[in-house]
């Protein structure tokens, strides 16, 4: 980390921290009451030495002028980079932060549309469709799904990959592993929610 002191490795952590949870940078007050700092003196020199470094950059004339340039970084380095989601808490957004792994670098042509995002599968629900534990689903972003798709389905709080099957008001959503249930929803009393279709696999063991 361009030989950050702890110090200003704990600063930079909780100026991090502050941008995912509020969305803006924290204060040179809000940091040494964080860190059981008692002059504000000794904030702003650690944030001299990070802008030094490279790490930050600061605008003086702003309350909240502390920039992470370690951040327009990353940004740009994954620009063309798929997140790889791992386990989804329930109720949270696939997408959510707290849930991306790692970022990876797949030409398009892998897949047979675009794809947005890899999720990892857990279980082995999906097998006999050729879905392994530890396998990378190819994910396109759309509520919309024809029947025969394999989907990325949300059942209240909780996340699937399954098939769907539609019939009528009734879908299916089903397993391709004779030792799991399908999972029957009226559309007309429950909600089911699509987060995607699966557009390619990759072997856990590529990866």
């Amino acid at each position: 980390m361009k030989n950050a002191t702890p110090r200003q490795q704990e600063i930079l952590d909780y100026i991090r921290q502050t941008l995912r949870q509020v969305g803006v940078p924290p204060t040179i007050a809000e940091i040494a009451d964080a860190l059981g700092l008692k002059s504000t003196n000794a904030v702003r020199g650690h944030l001299q030495a990070l802008a030094r470094k490279g790490l930050i950059e600061l605008m003086p004339s702003l309350a909240r002028g502390i920039r992470l340039l370690e951040q327009q970084a990353e940004a740009e380095a994954e620009a063309d980079a798929l997140p790889v989601i791992g386990r989804v808490a329930a109720g949270r957004p696939v997408l959510a932060e707290a849930h991306v792994e790692k970022y990876c670098r797949l030409g398009p042509e892998l897949f047979q549309g675009k794809a947005d995002y890899l999720l990892r599968v857990r279980g082995l629900s999906m097998r006999d469709a050729g879905i392994l534990e530890g396998d990378l689903l190819a994910v396109q972003r759309t509520d919309q799904a024809r029947s025969g798709q394999i989907v990325i389905a949300r059942l209240g709080d909780e996340v699937t990959v399954k098939r769907l099957r539609l019939e009528g008001a009734i879908a299916y959503l089903e397993p391709a592993n004779p030792d799991f249930e399908t999972l029957a929803v009226d559309l007309e009393r429950q909600e089911l929610c699509i987060e995607g279709v699966v557009v390619g696999v990759i072997r856990s063991e590529w990866v």
